[in-house]
């Protein structure tokens, strides 16, 4: 189905698709999908405190992401005892639990998250999966995320700067750190709550923003968003094959109201920060 959206930017310059609701036929891209037995590895960070949000994570994951399609959760957790085990899963759907140290930091969390994808992709999961999703945790899914957003190198548009120009994008500036991106570059600012692909690309993905991470850390050098600086660092320099609009990684702070948003689909819920 050709876009019948005029009133958001349907493709990148690059020529890469921005899913929008009203750009793809759900029937058809479901039937061009079905026939290939995917199976989607997808790692979900749950460490202290945010093991709270595992149960409406999966819930709402189980009716709306990837459904009819081969899942293999991966929950990252200090507190193994923490995962619900009664959360029904559809048929094909797994999950698997991988045990990590307990951080001081939430920032350090952000900053071990790209080592720890690395290595379960090298591990196993290139073993048992053909794309990979990497979602944060406080997020709940409201509406379809499904075969429309898969492709080689995938990255959601970040919902609270898509209408601002570049030189208003957060980017890391000091080029004291390996995420620096100058003021002339960058194309759109993406969220790291969701990004994914095939796993040879987000093991490459992976790889070096972990190596550019260690770096940094070698010299007392912290991205002002930690993994979310050098993945944009990363995707100004490989660009993504396939983007997300904000519908796929809305932020309930901001509401429903933007005219252009006509199905909020996977959002990050509100919280108590400070706790």
């Amino acid at each position: 189905m050709e876009p019948v959206r005029t009133d958001v930017l349907t493709v990148t310059p690059w020529l890469a698709p921005i899913v929008w609701e009203g750009t793809f036929d759900p029937l058809v891209i479901d039937e061009a999908f079905r026939t290939h037995n995917l199976t989607i590895a997808t790692t979900v960070f749950a460490v202290g405190k945010y093991t709270r949000f595992l149960r409406d994570f999966l819930e709402s994951a189980e009716k709306h992401f990837m459904v009819g399609l081969d899942v293999h959760y991966y929950v990252f957790t200090d507190l193994p005892g923490d995962v619900p085990s009664n959360v029904t899963l559809g048929v094909g759907r797994l999950l698997s639990i991988v045990k990590v140290m307990k951080f001081d930091r939430w920032q350090e969390i952000s900053l071990r998250r790209m080592e720890l994808i690395q290595t379960a992709i090298e591990d196993h999961i290139h073993r048992e999966a053909h794309y990979i999703f990497c979602l944060d945790v406080d997020m709940r899914f409201h509406g379809r995320v499904g075969s429309e957003a898969l492709g080689r190198l995938v990255a959601a548009i970040h919902p609270w700067f898509y209408m601002y120009p570049r030189s208003q994008y957060p980017y890391e500036r000091r080029t004291v750190s390996t995420a620096s991106v100058p003021e002339d570059q960058g194309d759109f600012y993406y969220q790291a709550n969701i990004f994914g692909g095939a796993l040879e690309d987000v093991h490459r993905l992976t790889k070096t923003c972990r190596e550019h991470l260690e770096v940094d850390k070698s010299v007392g050098v912290e991205a002002v968003w930690q993994e979310e600086s050098h993945l944009n660092w990363y995707l100004v320099k490989n660009k993504p094959t396939k983007l997300l609009s904000p519908e796929y990684v809305w932020d309930d702070a901001r509401g429903g109201k933007a005219k252009e948003i006509k199905l909020v689909r996977f959002s990050s819920v509100i919280k108590n920060k400070a706790e």
